[in-house]
């Protein structure tokens, strides 16, 4: 189970939100006794946490009130980065607490502003992007007058960690490149803060999928790690480097990357990291398929989560570790732990990575071909795929609105001003008129002139409207890659053929009824693994238009979600649909995608359906219950070898005693004969 989005929140967290507390000083003074000794202690906290830990205990106890105010914050933003790194929470929420109480009594903005960056992280993490956008920009103007450039950089690193998080890459690369030259302002350490913001920018290069750029930022990083030394940062650029060996497949080079970072983490003594680092390594043997080695490691990282108390990690390590005994056949032993890190999912809310979890445990019954069980998963994790694609949609309408009731609201605005503007020209020519007849004349022609040039002005913009009136309507029913309708257009039209099957109850389509195919593409995850994702969107719309030439123009091509893709074929009489269906995994199959220098190879699974099926009233079997038919067909033509089509003709028992075993148990209901099932073989594929 992979660490990577959580290993990159940490690693802004730790080089970013808490880890640029250094000591800072004026110029225009000599560093003190106490200063060079928190200097000293920060500078021990790059190579042993917990024995700096111990020493910045000692000295923030011997500090009073009398006790320079900037070592006092110091000392206590080196102890929140500290009691961070340990993993103790309630030391480091008492500590922040602590600084907000010290800042608050001497008026100082500027640290209760950048005490607040966590808030800001957290908001992105739950992502809340607007509210976290807010936050950073009230942090942004509290701090854009600073002395100290250090101050600023933190700052700017947040703004690239949230843009990175929206996928605005361009963005959040400006605000990292920005944040690194302002390292090289740094009074102090500028060295050490160099070397974090180059790990910063690697992990940026692994977000953005750039494996070989993330590569190049992690060797400049190591160069300038041989010159300050510093475990800590490099055991955060030792791991960089091994998830982008590993994104390009060198596994080999991956491991042993990752045992340097592991070798930097002990040595920089934070367990925390250790567990992470010990929770990516087992996922690289997962990907290597070496279960006994995933878990072993697995066991090593959870009791390094446990020390610390990280529930995060050791929910992964125990998710690692069922996977490494599924791995090795030992099923009941690997669901003792997959049960429980599933149920921590569903008691978190986070129904992303729970369909992820259900969905590697439902392929890890299909690998044991324990095909009952792996349905039952299977079908869990199309229900959450599906809920989780409505709410994607659900945000992504309001987000649309919000914006163009923002336009609208921004237009209203100007027009209001221009129409007081034309009030006051027009007051003011009535006074005129009173004194000079022929200058109120000029003035009334000038201001003729205005309303023209106004009046053109508001028709342009009406004109925009309409436009963007026309572009919001066309991405509510069309998908944004493929250009092929979308869920939400099919939604629709079901709702006004429901009133049209009240009214006629289609008793005339007995020959010829709609027909519903469900297509899956073959292997979809491992040509992004092996390609990129880039490659994987290039497939999804040379499949669209392929799919778009292979069926009729009154059929409905549409993309499901992911990759699947939806056909819609109205009044398809009985004898041309399987040729229809053998023609679409023919378009589908016969030739490779070319991507670039790349032929990739491309099948499709499926399952139709006509509608209404085997003459059952659609008030018993509706679209909605064909469709997942449907659905249970494909699965079964992905569980029998892939490239085919599996499609449920006619019932040879009543539907009173066939719908409910075909909704109960798929594959015995076509074991005992229940349903007539055509298959259709794919194109063959050349090995």
């Amino acid at each position: 189970m992979s660490l990577r989005p959580y290993l990159l929140s940490l690693a802004f967290a730790l080089v970013v939100c808490f880890g640029d507390g250094l000591a800072q000083a004026d110029d225009s003074s000599l560093v003190s006794a106490e200063q060079s000794r928190l200097d000293q202690m920060l500078l021990l906290s790059e190579h042993d946490n917990q024995a700096a830990l111990k020493q910045l205990q000692n000295f923030y106890s011997t500090l009073t009130t009398k006790s320079d105010y900037l070592i006092r914050i110091d000392t206590m933003n080196a102890l929140v980065d500290a009691y961070w790194d340990a993993g103790n929470e309630v030391a480091y929420e008492a500590m922040r607490r602590a600084i907000v109480q010290l800042a608050q009594s001497q008026n100082d903005h500027e640290s209760l502003a950048l005490i607040e960056l966590k808030t800001a992280y957290d908001l992105r993490d739950q992502g809340r992007f607007e509210q976290a956008m807010a936050a950073l920009d009230r942090i942004a103007a509290a701090v854009a007058y600073t002395t100290f450039p250090e101050r600023r950089m933190r700052v700017e690193t947040a703004y690239g960690a949230l843009y990175s998080a929206m996928s605005q890459f361009e963005r959040a690369l400006e605000h990292h490149l920005a944040a690194y030259r302002l390292s090289e302002q740094a009074r102090h350490h500028a060295a050490i803060y160099k070397l974090r913001r180059l790990a910063t920018l690697s992990g940026l290069y692994l977000t953005m999928q750039n494996p070989e750029q993330s590569l190049l930022m992690s060797e400049e990083a190591l160069k300038l790690e041989a010159l300050s030394h510093s475990p800590r940062v490099l055991a955060q650029i030792r791991q960089n480097q091994a998830m982008a060996l590993s994104d390009l497949e060198r596994y080999r080079e991956s491991l042993a990357a990752y045992e340097a970072s592991l070798h930097a983490a002990q040595e920089a003594n934070i367990p925390k990291m250790e567990a992470l680092i010990l929770s990516n390594i087992a996922d690289l043997h997962l990907r290597t398929h070496q279960f006994e080695k995933a878990e072993s490691v697995s066991r090593l990282s959870l009791l390094k989560a446990q020390q610390v108390g990280d529930k995060s990690a050791i929910n992964n390590a125990k998710a690692n570790i069922g996977f490494g005994l599924g791995g090795q056949g030992k099923i009941p032993q690997a669901m003792e732990y997959l049960r429980e890190v599933i149920q921590v999912s569903r008691d978190s809310g986070d129904k992303a990575d729970l369909e992820l979890t259900v969905g590697e445990v439902g392929r890890m019954f299909e690998r044991a071909k324990m095909y009952k069980e792996a349905i039952v998963y299977a079908r869990e994790q199309l229900a959450l795929r599906n809920e989780i694609f409505r709410s994607g949609r659900t945000k992504t309408v309001a987000l649309l609105q919000e914006q163009f009731d923002t336009d609208q609201r921004k237009k209203q605005f100007e027009l209001l001003g221009r129409e007081n503007q034309i009030k006051n020209v027009k007051l003011k020519n009535n006074r005129l008129q009173a004194w000079v007849i022929s200058l109120g004349a000029l003035v009334s022609i000038m201001v003729g002139i205005f309303i023209y040039m106004l009046y053109l002005r508001v028709k342009q913009t009406n004109i925009r409207l309409a436009e963007m009136n026309d572009q919001l309507e066309f991405h509510s029913v069309r998908d944004a890659l493929t250009g092929l309708f979308n869920r939400r257009s099919f939604l629709e039209m079901m709702k006004h053929r429901a009133t049209a099957v009240v009214h006629d109850r289609r008793a005339d389509d007995s020959s010829n009824p709609d027909c519903l195919m469900l297509l899956d593409i073959d292997h979809f995850k491992h040509i992004n693994d092996t390609w990129g994702h880039t490659a994987g969107d290039v497939v999804l719309v040379e499949i669209a238009k392929r799919l778009r030439a292979a069926v009729r123009d009154s059929d409905m091509s549409m993309r499901w979600g992911g990759e699947e893709f939806l056909i819609y074929s109205p009044k398809t009489h009985v004898e041309h649909l399987l040729p229809m269906v053998e023609r679409i995994l023919a378009a589908i199959g016969s030739s490779p995608v070319l991507v670039g220098p790349n032929a990739i190879p491309v099948t499709a699974s499926a399952g139709f359906i006509s509608l209404p099926f085997a003459d059952v009233p659609e008030e018993i079997c509706n679209w909605e219950k064909a469709l997942q038919l449907a659905d249970l067909a494909l699965y079964l033509g992905k569980v029998h070898g892939r490239n085919r089509a599996y499609g449920l003709m006619s019932l040879s028992v009543p539907y009173i005693e066939a719908l409910p075993e075909l909704e109960h148990d798929f594959a015995e209901a076509i074991k005992k004969e229940m349903v007539d099932v055509q298959v259709i073989l794919g194109p063959h594929q050349a090995h």
